[in-house]
């Protein structure tokens, strides 16, 4: 599936991939033990906004995003008794989802946000982004990222390669907020950047992911990848870092419980079912124009038209 030679082309390119240029994702719902505390901490430290909360069917939820009027970002749904998600568990599931703040300057304030809760902040500078890393209090994986312009990322796939360990200049990061009084809430433009999955079988990933569902290949790792659709440097990213055959995540762990891709249109969204379909994949009817279905590790995603569209 991987081409030595991509890494050699201008970054630039024109996207191969199936699905359009205009895909982007929509919320995450995660699940936690503890609605009360998960609210404090989308709160507190990313400056989340409750939009809307209460019982929808067994579960407690709550749907979080940047005030009124604005899409939900991340929506909390509580599972009294979830065992924390975490790097000892080897199962497939979410390795991390990523929040882009519309701004660095966004970031910086997120980034001072978690020093005044005396969270240990780090990250790295892709090149592409600006990323911090930490775990939500059910052991959730979060980034928290801002995307530099894209004139500004590297000119070939190799490049982009060697730069995916920089580390994050905090100091310079936090020196943005100057004397400003701290901010509490997240301005609107914040959205779910990519998701990245543990998987257990990269070629099955593959199969799934790019050639049934439609996403490129920008980066392959061998034990992971990095697909996106529009030349984005990664809508998705999935490995076998918790090793091939890593059975799927138990059912009484926190984690993902699905994740969203929206299309620009009708057309766009049956393309996606029937090739899903094709390769044996089952596809359920999710409203119109949406469906909802699962990779080979049951790990849900709902492919929708984007609602700012219709």
């Amino acid at each position: 599936m991987s081409d030595a030679s991509t890494d050699l082309m201008p970054y630039t390119r024109e996207s191969r991939a199936l699905l359009p240029d205009a895909l982007r994702l929509g919320p995450v719902r995660l699940a936690v033990a503890d609605l009360d505390r998960a609210v404090e901490f989308y709160g507190g430290v990313l400056g989340l906004q409750v939009a809307q909360r209460g019982r929808e069917g067994e579960y407690q939820v709550a749907h979080l995003g940047t005030g009124a009027g604005q899409e939900d970002v991340v929506v909390l749904q509580e599972e009294p008794g979830a065992r924390p998600a975490g790097k000892h568990l080897a199962h497939t599931g979410l390795y991390h989802v990523a929040l882009n703040y519309p701004s660095r300057l966004e970031l910086a304030r997120t980034a001072r946000r978690m020093a005044e809760a005396h969270l240990r902040i780090g990250g790295s500078d892709h090149k592409t982004h600006e990323a911090i890393y930490l775990s939500d209090p059910d052991g959730n994986g979060l980034e928290l990222a801002w995307d530099a312009p894209r004139e500004a990322w590297p000119a070939t796939l190799a490049e982009l390669v060697e730069g995916v360990s920089d580390p994050l200049d905090v100091r310079g990061l936090l020196a943005l907020t100057g004397e400003q009084p701290p901010v509490p809430h997240a301005e609107p433009g914040l959205r779910v950047g990519h998701v990245h999955l543990h998987v257990g079988s990269m070629p099955q990933a593959r199969t799934f992911y790019v050639d049934l569902l439609g996403f490129e290949i920008q980066i392959d790792l061998g034990n992971g990848a990095l697909v996106s659709a529009g030349r984005y440097h990664h809508h998705l990213g999935f490995n076998t870092w918790r090793g091939e055959g890593a059975a799927p995540r138990p059912a009484d762990v926190a984690g993902l419980r699905e994740w969203r891709i929206y299309l620009p249109a009708a057309d766009d969204v049956e393309a996606a079912r029937q090739r899903l379909e094709s390769g044996g994949v089952r596809v359920v009817p999710a409203g119109p124009d949406a469906f909802t279905t699962a990779d080979p590790w049951g790990i849900p995603l709902r492919v929708a038209v984007d609602p700012g569209a219709r």
